[in-house]
């Protein structure tokens, strides 16, 4: 079986090429081809990626924005031509609402300490039960600061959000939404336009956490009306350490500052210091330049294939996989929502996910095993952990057949 076989499906992705862009893929695992479907952890890296990092360190490494020699407005124009290629790429109506942040984590963080800056007693923060622990921990914090009270919107049994209790549970107290657009846990594609537009009918900001959003599906913040958009670096092809946060213009004017530091203010005195314009207000200190760059070049790596024809490959493979775990003695598949992006997320009777997730990788087959960092969702379902493989565009079918195979050694073992 070769794994890199070439696959042309009706999307028109030529995987075999992609692949070839990836040098991590090439490489054996315990003596076998690496199978590597742990995407919704961290995406791996195209040849441009790597070539765009160390050029930058070899041939253009400075500072931005303070400098006057040559490499600093080199490294400057790298830097802002990244946040435009960002603002492409989420088709944002302006540079200055693309924020640099370390990740999703840090985005979220900016949003509860500067908007939750005007939260108080009383307020309500209404998030959803399928979170990313990224997305609830920000939250607890500002409510324990301020008061407010953190509210949940349930989903079904097939990890769907319940948009009626959702409706109802906006109200004249709701600060602010929080909502992953895609769950890390189970895939679930949440109709996010849709809730944003009943949130808007009050006049409430969203927030959507776009992790696993941003790198499998065609984003449009302005079509989605979205007031902030978070998403990470290292899930989008880019390296690790860099993120964005998207915001409209007037809701980060609003906004204090999340640091201080240099580069984010405009005149500093003992007695006062006034800030920078957008969005450099938001990123005090010398940024992750390297990481920025990276990450433009991923960025266009995706928009050169295309994310409405990754989309729907991914979608070919995920209905793939779920066919061809379907026959598996004793798995049940946790997560059935009807709008689904590539993870798979399942158990195995009498089998804990952990050792399951072992004996995969002695067959060089990577995938996650845990909560995945989404523990009220585990609690919900009532198991420990789950075992996930999470696709992208450079995954094969020989690579799903790959993992129905190491779970057939799985069950030899615990025969």
């Amino acid at each position: 079986m070769t794994l890199a076989g070439s696959v042309r499906t009706s999307s028109a992705l030529d995987v075999e090429r992609i692949r070839q862009d990836f040098p991590i893929l090439r490489q054996t695992v315990h003596g076998r081809p690496l199978v590597y479907l742990d995407n919704a952890a961290t995406s791996q890296k195209p040849q441009v990626v790597l070539d765009a990092l160390t050029r930058y360190y070899t041939e253009e490494n400075a500072n931005v924005h303070r400098g006057v020699h040559m490499l600093s407005e080199l490294a400057t124009r790298k830097y802002e031509a990244a946040r435009a290629t960002v603002r492409r790429f989420l088709h944002a109506a302006e540079d200055r609402e693309i924020v640099f942040v370390r990740g999703t984590t840090e985005a979220i963080n900016l949003v509860a300490c500067s908007l939750g800056a005007g939260v108080g007693a009383g307020d309500e923060i209404l998030i959803s039960a399928l979170e990313h622990h990224s997305n609830i921990v920000p939250w607890q914090l500002l409510c324990q600061r301020t008061g407010a009270r953190l509210r949940v919107a349930p989903m079904t049994r097939a990890g769907e959000l319940d948009l009626d209790a959702y409706q109802a549970m906006l109200s004249d107290a709701t600060r602010l939404v929080a909502l992953a657009h895609v769950s890390n846990a189970l895939g679930t594609i949440n109709p996010v336009q849709e809730m944003v537009a009943l949130a808007h009918r009050r006049d409430i900001p969203v927030l959507l956490d776009g992790a696993q959003g941003a790198p499998h599906l065609p984003v449009n913040v302005q079509a989605l009306d979205c007031d902030f958009y978070a998403f990470s670096g290292h899930k989008t092809l880019g390296p690790t350490g860099i993120g964005v946060l998207y915001g409209k213009a007037a809701r980060l004017e609003a906004m204090p500052p999340y640091q201080g530091g240099g580069d984010m203010i405009r005149t500093v005195t003992f007695e006062r210091t006034t800030f920078n314009d957008l969005p450099y207000k938001f990123e005090a200190g010398t940024p992750n330049i390297a990481g920025a760059i990276g990450l433009a070049a991923g960025l266009d790596y995706l928009q050169d294939i295309g994310m409405e024809r990754i989309e729907a490959y991914e979608a070919e493979l995920l209905d793939y996989a779920t066919g061809a775990l379907a026959g598996v003695p004793g798995l049940t598949i946790i997560g059935t929502a009807r709008q689904k992006a590539g993870v798979l997320a399942f158990v195995l009777d009498g089998i804990h996910a952990h050792d399951i997730g072992t004996i995969l990788d002695a067959e060089g087959v990577a995938v996650r095993a845990g909560h995945h960092c989404a523990m009220p969702v585990m609690q919900y379902y009532g198991v420990p952990a789950t075992v996930r493989a999470s696709f992208a565009f450079y995954n094969t079918r020989a690579e799903v057949d790959a993992l129905r195979s190491g779970l057939g050694k799985v069950l030899e073992v615990f025969a």
